[in-house]
């Protein structure tokens, strides 16, 4: 019985001496988070309770991308106008004209400097410009400014955003009042001519329904293909 037991003891000795060691525990890489670059963005912010619409934004990157959007607007008293509708869209400006706005910004410190005049002229709204991007962040705020390149910027913008929101009242005349494209139209040339209203190319696709639609006036679609050509200059 002895034997056996001793025999038992190095059989088991035996199988733990030939038995493989267990496989040291990998542990997994952390990868490092990468923070995701931001992307530089100029920010328009407008306001003037006595026009229509009374406050609007408008977001563009680099490369022209945007969006605009506006609070609902009423047409001046005593003017029988349709009301300006309230905006939250996409808009494509012209890769030149966004250049040249980030140039303008990175020329004024990306905005980290003062914009307003102080002077005692009229009110022409107030115009805020924010600049957010791996350069850092700047803001400023003006009426009128002294620096010729930010007042006609502040101009430039104020005629973008008539452009967008000229676009919107064609929209809804096309849908309700097909008569009244024609005096709006009237006034949108006139507005492309003199600079009241810049990058058409931000419109395009009303002007092409406008240019292609039988059902609107000849004046209307002639206009329409008229702007449709500035568009692309």
């Amino acid at each position: 019985m002895k034997a056996l037991g001793f025999a038992a003891l190095l059989a088991a000795i035996s199988a733990h001496a030939q038995a493989p060691a267990p496989s040291p525990q990998i542990q997994p890489q952390v990868q490092p988070q990468i923070q995701p670059q931001i992307q530089p963005e100029i920010q328009i912010d407008f306001s003037d309770p006595a026009l229509s619409p009374p406050q609007w934004t408008m977001i563009l990157h680099p490369d022209g991308s945007g969006h605009f959007r506006s609070q609902p607007g009423k047409p001046p008293e005593g003017q029988q106008q349709i009301d300006t509708p309230a905006l939250d869209r996409d808009v494509k400006l012209s890769s030149e004209f966004a250049a040249n706005l980030f140039a303008a910004a990175e020329h004024h410190h990306w905005f980290n400097e003062g914009c307003e005049s102080h002077l005692k002229v009229a009110f022409q709204g107030w115009k805020t410009f924010t600049y957010t991007g791996p350069q850092g962040h700047g803001s400023c705020t003006f009426n009128y400014s002294k620096d010729k390149e930010i007042e006609s910027l502040g101009d430039s913008l104020m005629a973008v955003s008539e452009t967008i929101l000229e676009g919107a009242r064609l929209e809804l005349l096309l849908q309700h009042d097909r008569l009244g494209l024609d005096a709006e139209m009237e006034f949108l040339a006139e507005a492309a001519g003199d600079g009241r209203a810049q990058q058409l190319c931000a419109i395009r696709g009303i002007l092409e329904r406008l240019a292609q639609d039988d059902s609107v006036l000849e004046r209307v679609r002639k206009r329409a293909r008229m702007l449709l050509d500035q568009s692309t200059t």
